[in-house]
């Protein structure tokens, strides 16, 4: 099946994405001055938009076996680069975390804890971890099965990941639950499409 393809795809999408993240990022701090609290806006908004650029990854393979239309095979053929969009999105939210870090010592004490310092380290490491192999030449040096086991748990990490960080706020903010429903989804799917095709499994597992 031929797929046509346009401008918005490959590094083209990842840059485009990119940009737009560093220059609303910057935006959206300069609304409080660069002051702490523009910086915290700027946490939020990167957390919401990884959020929203894991699942796009995440849900790629699923959706494009589940119903294959012209905007999942599009999703399908760039996952690659949504993921590195992802991963982007989450440099520019940790760099937001350090800032904040400095300016607001006590602020930042106040707001993590000894558990987000290890379960947070490991979730960036999952995310250097899999962007390091989302090339070729990286994927080819590691193995086919190591590159899929690496995807997989990642993967899945980081969805229980994104669960808890949104969740464990939503006693406090009930609107937060809004933000565990794309989560919830793009699990179903992946579960739907694995039954649905059972030999597509170590496909739908990167």
């Amino acid at each position: 099946m031929s797929q046509r393809r346009t401008w918005f795809e490959g590094w083209r999408l990842l840059a485009a994405l990119t940009l737009s993240l560093i220059v609303l990022s910057l935006w959206i701090a300069s609304m409080r001055q660069f002051e702490v609290e523009g910086v915290r806006m700027v946490i939020r908004f990167t957390a919401r938009c990884s959020l929203l650029l894991f699942c796009l990854a995440f849900s790629a393979g699923a959706l494009a076996r589940l119903r294959p239309n012209a905007w999942t095979r599009w999703q399908r053929r760039n996952r690659r680069y949504l993921g590195l969009s992802f991963a982007a999105s989450h440099a520019i939210h940790a760099v937001a975390i350090i800032v904040f870090a400095r300016m607001d010592p006590a602020g930042f004490a106040e707001a993590t804890s000894p558990a987000s310092y290890i379960f947070g380290g490991i979730g960036y490491a999952a995310i250097i971890a899999m962007s390091a192999t989302s090339f070729d030449r990286t994927a080819a040096l590691v193995g086919p099965r190591a590159w899929r086991t690496l995807h997989l748990v990642g993967g899945y990490y980081l969805w229980f990941q994104f669960m808890v960080s949104f969740g464990k706020r939503v006693p406090a903010m009930p609107l937060y639950a809004a933000f565990l429903v794309p989560l919830l989804v793009v699990m179903a799917l992946r579960m739907i499409a694995m039954a649905a095709h059972p030999r597509g499994r170590t496909a739908e597992a990167s």
